[in-house]
């Protein structure tokens, strides 16, 4: 299938690791150019180069910031002032109790999960109507169709997220701008084995609480972040230009809906 992504730019947020460098690398393996981020500089380099000896005829540019500041999210702008595909992507809150949680966690949860978002649309969106060709992708979490009860935080800010881009993706979407959302369950990424570490029964070992929790899924296996980078690229593709205002989860099986 021809995507169609050759030559096209696009940012890709949160992408030194885990599911947005899987991202970034399909994109990049479908000949667009890709601008990647993350906190860390080093790390964003090292997935730079990466990339970049994989698919040398790309370009690669790298952003080290903080994509939930204003700031981070100007220099994403700066490095790629018109995008094609913009993938949304940031790291979620901590879990906990909702009565322990005062405004301030609230304000910072919605900045990471829901307003950094809007606003790197707001500063993209129009520029991907006047060239009527954009692709929008979300990634944002099972939860938002399950909600899992400690995570509170990310559960309403990302389900913020949601709700408006279901309205906005109706808008834009006669001009070839697409909204989705990518919501990934359990995939095997370092955030995952974190996870996984503190599961651990007595006297269990890493491998055996992997293998363990793997089997409570109905694929009997985590997903493979190459997976998840796959779908992302079918979204940016041109032949995905009747999809939008979707959201498409990726868990294995593990959401019991119907629909």
């Amino acid at each position: 299938m021809d995507t169609g992504l050759a030559g096209r730019k696009a940012i890709i947020c949160a992408s030194s690791k885990g599911l947005g460098r899987a991202c970034a690398e399909a994109l990049a393996a479908e000949g667009s150019d890709v601008v990647i981020n993350g906190r860390t500089e080093e790390t964003v380099a090292a997935t730079a180069a990466a990339i970049r000896t994989s698919y040398p005829a790309i370009s690669v540019g790298e952003v080290a910031c903080d994509v939930t500041q204003p700031e981070g999210q100007q220099a994403l702008l700066a490095a790629c002032p018109q995008p094609d595909i913009l993938v949304n992507n940031a790291g979620g809150p901590s879990p906990g109790d909702f009565r322990d949680w005062d405004r301030d966690d609230w304000i910072k949860a919605l900045d990471s999960n829901m307003l950094a978002a809007i606003m790197l649309i707001k500063a993209t969106v129009d520029g991907m109507i006047e060239r009527r060709f954009g692709r929008i992708i979300n990634i944002t979490s099972a939860a938002v169709k399950a909600p899992i009860p400690i995570l509170g935080l990310s559960n309403g800010a990302r389900a913020g997220l949601t709700g408006f881009c279901a309205g906005l993706s109706r808008e834009t979407v006669a001009h070839n701008v697409t909204i989705n959302g990518l919501l990934p369950g359990p995939f095997n990424t370092d955030r995952l084995k974190q996870t996984m570490a503190n599961r651990a029964q007595p006297g269990e070992s890493f491998n055996d609480t992997m293998a363990r929790e793997a089997q409570g899924n109905p694929a009997k296996r985590f997903g493979d972040p190459a997976e998840f980078g796959a779908a992302c690229a079918f979204l940016a593709s041109t032949q995905a230009g009747y999809i939008t205002g979707q959201n498409l989860v990726l868990d294995g099986g593990s959401f019991r809906g119907t629909l």
